[in-house]
């Protein structure tokens, strides 16, 4: 039986202390910039995802840093292309949102296999360059009274 992903996932703004956001520019899809984000394994905490995702794509250790739960989810249709790696019939995620804040830009390793680049920009900047409608909100929250 194959290994499909749980139709549950986070999105990690990863930001620092004067709000200068990371952003991923996916491999599947060059052009398309995201912040960090990734599916819930089994038994896993969605906090346990958080973490494990921030490493495993910027290769920076959350625990070092304020990782916070936002305490915001979105449900959204999951993109045809990508409907192969669920379970059949499975058509919409959940995402949790989560924020890490560090206290200045700090070197990221990308996971080459995942993403192609990254860079570091102002907030209001980062929001229209993401793909992603959820994301976008999440960023835009940065700049209100959220912090």
């Amino acid at each position: 039986m194959p290994a499909y992903k749980k139709p549950v996932s986070v999105l990690v703004i990863v930001h620092t202390d004067d709000l200068q956001v990371l952003l991923l520019e996916r491999a599947d899809h060059p052009g398309y910039w995201q912040s960090v984000t990734g599916s819930q394994d089994q038994d896993e905490t969605l906090l346990q995802t958080a973490i494990r995702e921030v490493k495993e794509e910027t290769g920076l250790n959350a625990l070092c840093y304020e990782l916070t739960d936002w305490h915001m989810q979105n449900q959204y249709e999951i993109f045809q292309e990508w409907r192969w790696r669920y379970a059949p019939g499975i058509t919409h995620n959940t995402e949790h949102v989560f924020g890490l804040k560090i206290p200045k830009i700090a070197p990221i390793s990308i996971a080459t296999r995942e993403h192609l680049r990254f860079i570091w920009l102002p907030w209001q900047e980062a929001a229209e360059k993401v793909f992603s409608w959820s994301n976008s909100e999440a960023i835009r929250l940065l700049g209100s009274d959220r912090q």
